[in-house]
This record gives structure tokens, sequence and C-alpha cells, in this order.
């Protein structure tokens, strides 16, 4: 636990493990003190009565050692689990070790990138000049990262989750995916789920992440917050459940709009729709018995990959180092489009493997057919979001400022090409 602390780079992470034991220790103690106690003290009751003097006199004391124990007991227990609360999930042992986003892995990358013989345009001078996205009108209604998305850029988008949805929905589709990975899993469809867009602090804290805090939406005078991505609502809808062990795997398909503050990012990405505080994703989310968790993980990045070929994007895959897979994760997978605009990969997607991590704060469990029950394992992954509709229009832009539609698109979009205004 003090390596993963160490490679997570958890300030005073040593010292944090080693504060966790001693309370630990101090809780246990206190626990045994408790238990002899009111043990005596059960005795001195049955035998109190018609008793002489000293035996009242010694049920009084041991009360009154109860009384004080008891508040140091919840005290110690408090201050324990507030610790406790700070200790990261252990990394996988394939996971690189690391100490900024420069140490993370690239995998493989797929794809041919475009070859234009024109000036290629970025995706918000493309949307702009279509009058496909207006933030200038946003900014005087929300501020700036806010935008409109308008006419054939939202059926677009639209048309792109429906495609997404259908997949996640298919067993043939993803039995077809699983076989193409070589992977052993569950060929269960996901269950698209429209979530509530709020989340109170308990269980947003027990899914560890409510923090950062400053990059949060805190409703004024509610226990709430806005969500800052689907799974945060998704993977608390079981929260103190026992299911049992024939309805795994659980899996969901999210759909939400999600809101962040992205504090910390004053002047980065302020043109188009690369990072705003309010957008739009298909997020999946899955719960699994332990022993198939990490297959989970993979058959979540086969899909994700399966959905960008399909798009016909191109594309990288990154395994994520210690440093910047995050607290809960105990492994970490991002995919990044190629943005021929900005001349650079840019991430999409990501895929998040907690183990039993989050489901111990959840205490969502899954009671096994032979009566033994445990903790579940968790998974999250996005399916898609607004960033592949940027690498879209980047990658299909033609020299007349029009933008061709993924042909998987096309029998939902109704149309095969956004056309520039004349």
């Amino acid at each position: 636990m003090k390596k993963a602390c160490q490679d997570k780079n958890i300030e005073n992470g040593e010292d944090l493990v080693e504060q966790v034991l001693e309370l630990d220790i101090k809780k246990r103690s206190l626990m045994t003190s408790l238990e002899v106690l009111r043990a005596k003290q059960n005795s001195l009751s049955k035998f109190s009565k018609g008793t002489d003097q000293s035996n009242i006199e010694e049920a009084k004391k041991n009360k009154l050692e109860i009384k004080t124990l008891e508040p140091d007991l919840d005290e110690t227990d408090k201050k324990l689990m507030e610790l406790v609360m700070k200790v990261p999930n252990i990394p996988l042992a394939d996971v690189p070790v690391g100490h900024s986003e420069n140490d993370n892995v690239v995998i493989k990358t797929v794809g041919k990138k475009p070859v234009f013989d024109f000036l290629v345009k970025s995706h918000w001078q493309l949307a702009e000049n279509m009058d496909l996205i207006d933030k200038e009108r946003a900014s005087k209604v929300t501020g700036s990262r806010f935008a409109y998305l308008k006419g054939d850029l939202v059926i677009l988008q639209l048309s792109m989750f429906r495609f997404a949805i259908d997949v996640l929905c298919s067993q043939k589709t993803l039995a077809l995916i699983a076989k193409n990975a070589k992977l052993k899993v569950s060929t269960k469809p996901f269950v698209p789920v429209l979530p509530p867009l709020m989340i109170k602090t308990e269980p947003y804290s027990a899914m560890d992440r409510l923090e950062p805090k400053e990059e949060r939406y805190k409703i004024e005078g509610e226990d709430l917050w806005l969500q800052g991505s689907a799974e945060h609502v998704l993977g608390t809808m079981h929260m103190n459940e026992t299911l049992p062990e024939d309805v795994f795997p659980i899996r969901y398909v999210g759909c939400a709009t999600s809101f962040r503050k992205e504090a910390g990012t004053y002047g980065k990405d302020m043109e188009g729709i690369i990072r705003m505080h309010q957008f739009d994703k298909l997020e999946m989310e899955s719960l699994t018995t332990a022993e198939n968790s990490l297959q989970e993980h993979f058959f979540m990045i086969a899909i994700q990959e399966y959905l960008m070929s399909q798009l016909g994007l191109p594309y990288e895959v990154i395994q994520k180092c210690t440093f910047d897979i995050g607290k809960p994760n105990a492994r970490g997978v991002d995919i990044n489009a190629w943005l021929p605009g900005q001349n650079k990969y840019r991430e999409t997607h990501t895929a998040d493997y907690m183990t039993d991590y989050q489901a111990r704060r959840l205490q969502t469990k899954v009671r096994r057919n032979s009566g033994k029950t445990e903790l579940v394992h968790t998974n999250d992954a996005t399916a898609l979001s607004q960033r592949p509709l940027i690498a879209i229009l980047e990658n299909y832009q033609q020299k007349d400022g029009s933008i061709k539609v993924p042909k998987v698109l096309q029998k939902y979009t109704g149309f095969k090409v956004i056309k520039p205004k004349k």
C-alpha cells in the first residue's frame, strides 16, 4: 500500500498508511475493552439488586468507564474512516510507474490519417462557418465554455449516440466484438439509462469521484451536486445492495449531460467545444464478479475500439501510468483520436478498472450461489462523447467546406453530407 501511494504520488502517502494502521490498532483495542466492560456490566446488573454497596459502586464505576470509552471509539472510528478514504487503490502489475502524463505508454496506433490537398480547418472554423456552433451568443447567456450546437451538428451527434446504443444493446454485435478481441466474456447487452443529473454528497464521495471538488458544481442550499459523468450516478445505483450471482454482469449505458468546472484550465482550449463546462456523453458502467472483472475491462476497451473503427476515425490506444490513472483506479486506458485541425491526437475515451475499491465504499455485494457474500467489481468506460464529433468534423472535412457523414451514421442522419451555407 505504501508503494501504491508512492507510485500514485499521494502526498505523505507513507505517513497516511502508518496512521491508518495505528488508528486501526487503537480501534480494535477500544472495541475489545468495551466488550469486556459491557459483559461485566451485564453480569453486575443481574446481581446488583439486594447486594452490598460495593457491588453497586463497582457497577457505577464500570458504567462510567463505558461512557468514557464509547465517544473515544466513535472519534477513533471517524478519524480512521477519514484516512481510509484517502488511501488509493493498488495499481495492477502491468501499469507503468510514472510521475506525469508524459509517462503514459502508446500501446498501438490504428487507422490511416487522412491526407488533404487543401488547407485544413479546425472543427470550430468548420462549424462556425456553417452556423453549427454558436459560442458568442452562449457567452451572453451562460458565460465562457458553453455553446449552442445547432442544425445538422445536433442530428449528427444524436445519430452517433443512437449508433452506439444499438451496438451496446445488440448481443450479436457484442459477441462479434468479444470474438475478435479473443475475450471470454458474457455477451449480455447493456441496458440504456437516462440517469439523474444530480447526486448526493454521500454516494458521490463513496464513488470517490467527488474530488477534486473544485471541478464540481454544488447546488446552493442543497445536499446535491451536478454529476461530472454518467458513471457517477450509474455506479451508485446499487449502493448498499446485495445482489444474486445470476444477475451478473450488470451493464448500463447512460446518456447524460455532464458538468465540470474545468478549474485550472484558464486559457486552454478556449476555441471550439473540446473543453466545456457542459457536455453530452454516453458512458458504460459495469458491475461484475471478481473473476470476470479484468476481462470486462478489456471488453469495454474492445467496444471503444470497435466504435472508433466503425466511425472511420484514426486513433491511438494509451495505457495510463500510475500518476494518471487516478486514486480509485487499478488500471486505466485512454483512446485518443487524430485531429487534423490540431495536428495531434486528443483524448476521446477513457476506460477505468476499479476492482472492488468503489464497491467497498458503496457496500455493493454479490451473494454467490454457494451463499457466500463478496464485494462486486466495477468498470466504467466512455462509449461516445462530443469529442468524437469533433474528430468527425476534422477528419471528414472536404475542400468546399462540407463535412462527409461516416457511412455507418448515414442511416441515422438521413443525409450523407453536411453542406456549407451558401
